[in-house]
């Protein structure tokens, strides 16, 4: 066969893989988009290989993959063209075109876990105290409020905005600002009881204030100026747009806040469990990531304070056997109680 004939029967395979999951499985047009070009790839590959898509076997998929890596694409990025691929063979298999499916087995080079993005501590209470006074009042009394519950209590973008202003059967979260408690609906429709901060408390009592002016028939917590319930995309603008003017360098999102909380909470307490009850996870491993931040944070002090830690940062000692200067103590940081507003 050609390689003109080849490359044609391979297109319209393809063209009728696509019309499958466009028609039949009824997949989104955005998802039939990203399968097209991950399997124009898997075609200019075989192409280039001089091997039909039917006659592609493990070792040419293992080899592209590798490829795919030394060039500089992501795990994640290469995990979702093996997953369009392994689907195209799938079928392939079921239409009795091949015997074996060649993408089995093969996994994307293993990613490493990134470490979640946390404020400092002085950059939290900053965006926390920040008042912006050309903001109407209200306004500004709602944000105050969503970045102290978010930061104070560490909870999810989802928790938040499904916070009630009075209990309910029908609610899926409130407050009880009398016994400093926020009672929200988790990931898996956990429940769980989260403490609320004095600060968190005075926000609320500030933001219930001048909510009636906005107040419609939405008993949600947190509302607009027409009286519905916020979104999670408004927050995160709105929360985007409060870390900007509070002067922070770094776009401030709301899980950047939670993770922050259970940073600073854990910095303080060394109490891993306390905070995974605090974050509501499931599994001690999910909380384990900050014990990562926390060791992140206890290495910058060592190489702020210790005499002899500039052997360990490649940097020369400051003085003569390991004896700090005379004045060295008085730039050493303080040690500092963190406490979760």
């Amino acid at each position: 066969m050609t390689e003109a004939a080849v490359s044609s029967d391979d297109h319209a395979l393809v063209q009728a893989y696509l019309n499958h999951v466009r028609v039949e499985k009824r997949l989104a047009d955005r998802t039939v988009a990203l399968y097209t070009l991950d399997l124009e790839k898997l075609s200019a590959q075989a192409r280039e290989a001089g091997v039909a898509l039917t006659s592609v076997q493990n070792p040419h998929i293992r080899r592209w993959v590798a490829q795919m890596h030394g060039a500089g694409r992501t795990a994640r990025g290469i995990a979702l063209i093996l997953s369009g691929w392994r689907g195209f063979y799938v079928w392939l298999g079921r239409q009795g075109l091949i015997d074996h499916n060649p993408v089995q087995d093969v996994r994307a080079p293993k990613a490493g876990k990134p470490l979640p993005k946390a404020l400092g501590v002085d950059e939290a209470v900053q965006l926390a105290a920040h008042h912006e006074e050309a903001d109407d009042p209200a306004l500004e009394a709602r944000d105050a409020c969503i970045t102290e519950l978010l930061y104070g209590c560490g909870l999810r973008i989802g928790e938040l905005v499904g916070l009630d202003v009075a209990a309910s059967g029908a609610a899926r979260g409130w407050i009880d600002a009398q016994d400093g408690e926020a009672h929200v609906l988790g990931k898996g429709s956990k429940r769980r009881s989260v403490p609320v901060g004095r600060q968190a408390i005075e926000a609320l009592a500030a933001w219930l204030s001048l909510r009636a002016a906005w107040a419609g028939e939405d008993p949600a917590l947190f509302i607009g100026a027409r009286g519905q319930r916020l979104t999670p995309q408004h927050i995160r603008v709105r929360l985007k747009r409060r870390s900007q003017l509070a002067g922070l360098a770094t776009p401030v999102h709301p899980h950047m806040l939670r993770h922050s909380f259970a940073s600073h909470v854990l910095q303080s307490s060394g109490d891993l469990r306390a905070v995974q009850e605090l974050l509501g996870h499931a599994s001690i491993s999910t909380t384990q990531v900050y014990t990562r931040l926390d060791f992140q944070h206890l290495a910058q002090v060592y190489d702020a304070a210790h005499p002899r830690a500039g052997t360990r940062s490649g940097q020369a000692p400051e003085s003569l056997g390991g004896v700090p200067k005379a004045d060295a103590p008085a730039a050493r940081p303080k040690p500092r109680t963190v406490r979760a507003r």
